[in-house]
């Protein structure tokens, strides 16, 4: 069977991708001489599969800056960082009827954890909206370091006031409310740079090395709760 042959060879590969989208990842499962922490990205053309030079430019190309529920997230897949676009839709609903959570390329555990977070420690509760999270492309976001721009994605939703445009966003978030740090910061902020952002709110510990300095043209803002993040955004809300 397939666990055999897993034994016998010195790589295994593994394709991913939703059927919908043209984005395909290879993933390393198994590599007897090198890292598995590596992926290579392509994309599914009439041609076949070609090489996706510039992942974070092909995410973000048909991006809408201004639209409220949006947001730009600095990741990493393997050891390459991407930038992403979360998105996030919330709906008033009446009535006795339990509202909707849907989530896609996000852990929808995830996304119910932040919503209560959100409501205990940042005093924003979605409780009675129906609540859509989605990242553009068909990319899954496991990593935690997500957890602040969908949090920013909802506020930014639910009081339909757009994030700022040149702003990306990066932290993992606990159950009290504050903001954790996440590994190879300097990566994801290069990356931001690159593609013209001039703005980064990232957690406070995150700053703290000389090699997370920040690069050139890109103001970075140190936060350690959520409240104190959305403040630097100006998307808080009165209790």
């Amino acid at each position: 069977g397939p666990r055999v042959l897993e034994h016998v060879v010195d790589t295994v590969l593994s394709f991913e991708g939703e059927r919908h989208h043209a984005l395909r990842i290879l993933r390393a499962v198994k590599h007897r001489f090198g890292s598995t922490n590596e992926l290579g990205l392509f994309e599914m053309t009439e041609l076949g599969l070609v090489g996706v030079p510039d992942a974070s430019q092909m995410f973000l190309a048909d991006r809408r800056p201004g639209t409220p529920g949006s947001v730009v997230v600095p990741t990493l897949e393997g050891q390459r960082p991407l930038l992403v676009e979360v998105q996030a839709l919330t709906n008033a609903m009446s009535g006795n009827v339990p509202p909707r959570r849907s989530a896609q390329g996000l852990d929808p555990g995830r996304l119910a954890m932040l919503l209560a977070v959100l409501e205990r420690r940042a005093g924003i509760s979605l409780s009675q909206h129906e609540v859509f999270a989605s990242v553009v492309g068909g990319v899954r976001l496991s990593e935690p370091g997500s957890d602040l721009g969908l949090c920013f994605a909802l506020v930014s939703a639910v009081i339909n006031k757009p994030a700022p445009s040149d702003l990306v966003v990066c932290g993992e978030i606990g159950l009290g409310g504050e903001i954790r740090h996440v590994g190879h910061m300097s990566r994801r902020l290069a990356e931001a740079a690159r593609l013209g952002f001039t703005r980064a709110i990232v957690p406070t510990h995150s700053q703290s090395g000389a090699a997370n300095k920040a690069p050139a043209g890109l103001t970075v803002q140190t936060a350690s709760t959520l409240s104190e993040a959305l403040e630097l955004a100006q998307l808080n809300i009165k209790k």
